[in-house]
């Protein structure tokens, strides 16, 4: 018997061994953002800039990847379109480049493997809608491994 369950929690750790705590999230439970709230100028740190017009057009300047695209070290640049879509788990801006006009590396740049793929033409991203501890939104999507939990924060834009 003891045999027996210390192989069964080994085969459960095996499996989940990869989970970390993001790999499988879900959303932030927000619901109550409005399109017209989502509107305007969104910045990070890494001189990224995203304007969302209120006619769900979107301007994208320096933009990394999302999930494993991240690594890939890209940075658009163009416009698209964008959307609120509100699901169990919470309220998502889905953002599509639907017109590429830059693509730039990010500095320190990753180190590119022979066979890195060209940049996409187009790309599209899912940002989780969250409020701070002022009620203040904030949008953020995971980047690189799942396991380790990065997020990529998306701030209201200073004087918007």
């Amino acid at each position: 018997m003891g045999t027996g369950l210390g192989v069964l929690i080994m085969v459960l750790a095996g499996q989940t061994a990869c989970a970390g705590p993001y790999q499988y999230y879900e959303g932030t439970g927000v619901h109550d953002a409005t399109a017209a709230e989502i509107a305007g100028g969104w910045e990070n740190v890494e001189e990224t800039r995203v304007v969302l017009r209120k006619d769900g057009t979107a301007i994208v300047e320096k933009l990394d990847g999302q999930d494993f695209d991240f690594e890939d070290g890209w940075r658009f640049s163009g416009t698209g379109t964008w959307q609120l879509v509100d699901d169990d788990a919470g309220q998502v801006v889905r953002l599509a480049l639907t017109t590429r006009t830059r693509v730039e590396r990010r500095f320190p740049a990753p180190v590119a493997e022979p066979s890195a793929p060209e940049p996409p033409s187009a790309y599209s991203w899912s940002f989780y809608v969250d409020r701070d501890h002022h009620d203040g939104l904030v949008l953020f999507f995971m980047y690189g491994d799942p396991d380790i939990g990065n997020t990529y924060v998306m701030s209201r834009e200073t004087g918007s």
